[in-house]
């Protein structure tokens, strides 16, 4: 198991890491300000979990043969970059029903944003990367069992995640809130929020 040392340590620096700005934090804002607190939650949550599955490829050290693959790093990261444009074109396709609508509707919309944003953070090659460079400067060997501390520091780093994006779903829901009776809001927070996706979607395609 990690030492109380080495988890303050890490939590320090993944809080850190988290709180920076970054295509996640863009993502669970407009979500959260076109649909609501809930929804805005419930994506947060699902991009926080989908670091389980980065966390089980490090464990597994699969994490390390898509790094030294070029053939399945390109495509996965072409694979997420597709996802972002689908997900951005239909938001901006969308005649503004995204808008802050009432709690019953919201929570049935929360089940599958927590979906779409479990598989766009499972899928980014880049977040698969980051795992692979982040978590093992926080494993220490001589202390052993290397594969239980990589969960530990993996699990670690997916809570923090769900309450920092949790905390950022809520606060931008209510800025969903505030423009609820506004007309036509819910109309251009889902053209900005379709903009942002295919830009970041746009950006993963096209990096190297």
């Amino acid at each position: 198991m990690p030492t109380f040392d080495q988890l303050f340590g890490f939590l320090v620096a993944a809080l850190l890491v988290t709180a920076s700005p970054g295509p996640d934090n863009l993502m669970v804002l407009g979500i959260g300000m076109s649909r609501g607190p809930r929804s805005g939650i419930a994506f947060g949550l699902g991009c926080a979990l989908g670091c389980l599955s980065h966390t089980a490829l490090a464990v597994l050290g699969v994490s390390a043969l898509i790094a030294a693959s070029p053939v399945a790093f390109t495509a996965l990261r072409i694979g997420g970059g597709l996802y972002l444009l689908w997900l951005g074109i239909g938001a901006l396709r969308s005649r503004g029903a995204a808008r802050v609508a009432d709690a019953s509707s919201m929570d049935r919309a929360a089940l599958p944003l927590f979906g779409k944003g479990l598989l766009a953070n499972a899928i980014n090659p880049k977040v698969v990367l980051f795992f692979l460079s982040f978590l093992p400067q926080f494993v220490d060997p001589a202390g052993g069992q290397v594969a239980l501390q990589t969960a530990v520091l993996g699990l670690v780093f997916t809570l923090q995640a769900a309450l920092l994006f949790g905390t950022l779903g809520a606060f931008s829901g209510a800025v969903g809130r505030w423009l609820e009776h506004r007309p036509g809001a819910g109309l251009w927070l889902d053209r900005a929020a379709g903009i942002i996706f295919v830009g970041l979607g746009l950006r993963l395609i096209l990096s190297r």
